[in-house]
């Protein structure tokens, strides 16, 4: 009976430090080893998860294009390039689980964004690179752009090819 109350106190005191603590937010970059990345001179792009307005996609799409440029690639003008470009977006509200409810309970909300980029190899799709950022975003229309290319610039800041190693 003690070991079921021990671990029942246990899965409780562990459910809290994680429930109580602030998501992580920022750049994660996870590359495979042994692949020369500045090798890539062409891409194409293939089915992510794109977000559901076609304004923010195209924002993103041209996004990515500007900084797969600035590295030296081009878009395959047919077929399929060294490497295949997807992106995948969702949003989600956070809740600061620390900050003091108002009078009617709520605690402070806010919008987070949450973008991938990844570069998958042509034939079998095994992921070269994975690029995500996590960031708080404000969702007003006219500063979302300027957003999304802050966003994005933050992932090809630590493109393997532009990190000291």
């Amino acid at each position: 009976m003690t070991r079921i109350a021990a671990g029942i106190g246990i899965c409780v005191m562990a459910a809290a430090a994680v429930h109580g603590q602030m998501p992580k937010y920022g750049v994660t970059v996870t590359a495979e080893k042994n692949v020369d990345f500045a090798k890539f001179t062409t891409y194409s792009w293939t089915q992510g998860q794109p977000s559901a307005s076609k304004t923010i996609d195209a924002q993103v799409v041209a996004a990515v294009d500007r900084e797969l440029g600035a590295l030296g690639m081009t878009k395959a003008a047919s077929g399929t390039g060294d490497v295949l470009a997807a992106y995948y977006s969702l949003s989600r509200t956070d809740v600061d689980l620390k900050a003091k409810a108002d009078s009617a309970g709520l605690r402070p909300q806010y919008s987070v964004g949450t973008l991938m980029v990844a570069l998958l190899e042509p034939g079998s799709r095994r992921r070269l690179l994975r690029m995500r950022i996590d960031q708080p975003i404000d969702t007003e229309p006219a500063k979302l752009e300027a957003a999304i290319n802050t966003a994005v610039a933050a992932l090809f800041a630590k493109y393997p090819t532009r990190v000291k190693k």
